[in-house]
């Protein structure tokens, strides 16, 4: 297998939403034309036409989806044009043609969220009816087989709404547990390797700025120790709180070790960087508490350089860190920066 096979693998395995694009999108261009084809050859070309725009649009839309990454457009797209192409089909074979609204209701499904999926059902159904009632058996030969149709299709649509709304619901849950951490609600170690991979493309691309804190919980091993893991463990989630009242909506917080964290600062140089290190210094001695009193933390730190990678960069963090405990803890050491006092953290 060649490193372009595995990398596409790779794509399709990490993004859904893009594997359920192309994979419907293979069975779709497979299945239809040799409809189209034969159509055509036939002399039908009003459903040939329709059966190739469909197989045109849907390798448009694919290949978009690729290109871009963007898999919402594409989506919202296929389900249009299958939604209009199925509904031309319908009224122009009628009996034979209702056979492709059931693949359909599944294909908007698995394609758009499920409301816009049974926004799109119910105009398919509407516009068929309209029709039919327009146009005496031009699609269905009977009201009784019209409201067979109907009822099939909405029993189909329904049950396909409620296991599309479970299963996004269950995605969504083990996407957020995948990236978190289930005790503090921090992300974790695997999603802060990604940001900080991102942040490096991010500063060789456009030369945006980056820094990261590094924070290490003083003496934490004790409070576990006197009090119980328990104890330890409402200490944390406290401090993770703290940290986010104390930081912007683009940062972001990860827990990498059991009382160790990290803090990313998106559009932040060094003076920034020390200002925010010496901000939460004084927020966490001031504010975290435990049974055995005030809890601080020592923190090291690092703005990301040109050229640098990811790896080094968090590598120097993490010995400004522990500069910062082996000079006594309760302070800040920022890579390249100035050494704050042991006091500063108290105003």
């Amino acid at each position: 297998m060649s490193i372009q096979t595995a990398r596409l693998l790779k794509r399709l395995r990490n993004d859904f939403q893009l594997s359920i694009i192309t994979l419907m999108g293979l069975f779709g261009v497979i299945g239809i034309s040799p409809y189209a084809v034969y159509r055509l050859l036939h002399g039908n070309y009003l459903v040939g036409i329709a059966d190739t725009i469909i197989v045109l649009s849907t390798l448009f839309a694919v290949l978009y989806a690729w290109v871009t990454r963007d898999t919402v457009k594409p989506g919202i797209y296929l389900a249009a044009v299958f939604s209009v192409g199925a509904t031309l089909i319908a009224i122009n074979l009628g009996v034979n043609g209702l056979f492709w609204i059931y693949p359909l209701i599944l294909f908007n499904f698995f394609m758009v969220t499920p409301r816009k999926a049974l926004l799109a059902t119910a105009l398919v159904l509407v516009s068929l009816v309209t029709h039919a009632l327009l146009v005496p058996g031009s699609v269905f030969e009977s009201d009784y087989q019209m409201v067979s149709f109907l009822v099939t299709c909405m029993m189909a649509s329904v049950l396909s709404f409620i296991f599309a709304v479970r299963t996004r619901t269950q995605r969504d849950q083990l996407q957020l547990l995948a990236i978190h951490d289930p005790l503090t609600g921090a992300r974790n170690r695997r999603a802060m390797n990604e940001e900080l991979k991102i942040a490096m493309a991010s500063h060789r691309r456009h030369s945006d700025s980056y820094g990261l804190l590094v924070m290490d919980l003083d003496h934490f091993k004790q409070i576990n120790d006197r009090f119980g893991h328990h104890v330890g463990d409402q200490v944390l989630v406290a401090f993770v709180e703290l940290i986010k009242r104390c930081s912007r909506k683009e940062d972001r917080l990860f827990r990498f070790g059991g009382e160790e964290f990290l803090l990313l600062l998106p559009n932040t140089e060094l003076p920034g960087l020390q200002a925010a290190a010496q901000n939460l210094l004084g927020r966490v001695a001031q504010e975290l508490k435990s049974p055995g009193g005030a809890v601080t933390v020592s923190i090291g730190g690092a703005v990301l350089h040109s050229g640098e990678h990811w790896e080094s960069w968090l590598q120097r963090a993490d010995e400004s860190l522990y500069r910062a405990k082996s000079e006594g803890r309760n302070r800040a050491v920022i890579a390249d920066g100035a050494t704050p006092p042991a006091n500063a953290a108290r105003h």
